[in-house]
């Protein structure tokens, strides 16, 4: 008899947390969850606990910790409310953990899911800043510790299910490849004129034709940059040089991604826009699970369209290659200018098109250096959130 899995979700509250506890609710008899966390929803993580019963529940401080408390009243059941920075890596690295969700959005997600990691768990990876802010030293980990690692952004869990078995980490001669072709729906702006970005509202922004997601990475996808980071990651999960991954624009966001190989054939993943299905394929590793999505039916299927990303349209995207080109440091910088202007867009301190310009005055300012540590690293984000700052105050 298969023993249950005990399950830890950083991030449960998100579109992706709560998609994770679907797919586990179907499946009382493969899993458990053991402790999950949350930020600001404190309401819908007090229903979580209700429902799911985990060991432990993390928040960001003290007035959470009593919110919550005061929320579940008698129904606290087992229950234990801890709160901050320590207490996520403690539960990400718990002995009874066997698997960990990462969907903390932005660099909140690193450390806890770098901590999962040096324990030799199994990463279930949606947060895509640990591998765009710490590349190299975060995959040398993951194989230093023996963990397992697998990608839940849809795009790379479709390239991860469309590579070879006996695949070998940055050796794509050997298994015949050619290049990753890395699909994006092109958001809600792609065919807006360019002299109307300035007026884009928050709102408009956040409404993705495709997909349910939160803010900041609706935002993101809006402005491609969602797909810049995942360019980034890409290259760091699957050892290609920037030359071999390449974006394309397919608006039905039916087919995920894709994979070239050199005797002309194109493997591709496809299914539904639903993120319950990475992530019942990252919790089945490597079975097979039933995810609640329905399959496709080809015979409504649209045409596909494919084309290429416009740099005056999507100018984050390129600025995002641009930074992986010239290293760690670019891209730990790109990644904390971004969460600044994001976050600064939301609050109508400044226009969508000026994301860009926070990005790139804080890319050139900051994309230099060497990071070798992860305290430099740390480091680096908070001089470069320190800038970007300062740019957004400059343009307001």
């Amino acid at each position: 008899m298969q023993d249950i899995q005990q399950v830890c979700i950083l991030g449960a509250t998100g579109s992706i947390g709560v998609s994770t506890l679907d797919v586990v609710s179907r499946h009382p008899d493969k899993f458990q969850v053991f402790a999950i966390s949350g930020m600001r929803q404190l309401a819908k993580l007090a229903e979580q606990i209700k429902a799911f019963s985990p060991q432990y529940a993390v928040v960001p401080d003290q007035i959470s910790a009593t919110t919550l408390s005061d929320l579940l009243g008698v129904n606290k059941g087992k229950t234990k409310i801890l709160q901050g920075k320590q207490a996520l890596i403690d539960i990400a690295c718990a002995s009874e953990v066997d698997c960990v969700m990462s969907a903390i959005v932005g660099a909140a997600g690193l450390l806890p899911t770098l901590a999962a990691v040096k324990a030799g768990k199994r990463i279930l990876l949606a947060n895509k800043e640990a591998l765009v802010m710490s590349g190299e030293l975060f995959i040398n980990a993951v194989n230093e510790h023996n963990a397992i690692l697998v990608p839940i952004d849809s795009e790379h869990n479709a390239i991860f299910q469309c590579l070879p078995s006996d695949f070998i980490y940055g050796n794509k001669q050997a298994s015949g490849i050619s290049h990753l072709l890395l699909t994006g729906s092109g958001g809600p702006f792609r065919e807006l004129p360019l002299d109307q970005f300035s007026e884009v509202t928050p709102k408009q922004a956040c409404a993705h034709p495709n997909w349910s997601m939160g803010q900041k990475i609706s935002v993101d996808s809006a402005s491609m940059m969602n797909k810049g980071l995942e360019f980034i990651e890409a290259k760091w999960l699957f050892g290609f040089d920037e030359k071999d991954i390449q974006v394309v624009i397919h608006p039905q966001s039916t087919i995920h991604s894709m994979v070239q190989y050199v005797d002309g054939s194109v493997i591709a993943q496809m299914g539904n826009p639903d993120m319950r299905t990475p992530i019942a394929h990252g919790l089945g590793y490597p079975n097979r699970i039933e995810s609640g999505v329905a399959s496709l039916d080809f015979t409504q299927l649209a045409n596909f369209s494919f084309t290429e990303a416009c740099p005056k349209r999507f100018p984050n995207l390129f600025l995002a290659i641009q930074a992986s080109k010239q290293g760690q440091a670019a891209t730990t910088a790109l990644n904390a200018a971004n969460e600044v202007a994001v976050d600064a867009f939301l609050q109508g301190k400044i226009n969508f098109s000026q994301i860009n310009v926070v990005n790139d005055m804080t890319l050139q300012q900051q994309g230099h250096g060497q990071l070798t540590c992860i305290d430099t690293i740390l480091e680096h984000d908070r001089l470069s959130r320190v800038a970007a700052n300062q740019i957004v105050k400059e343009l307001n």
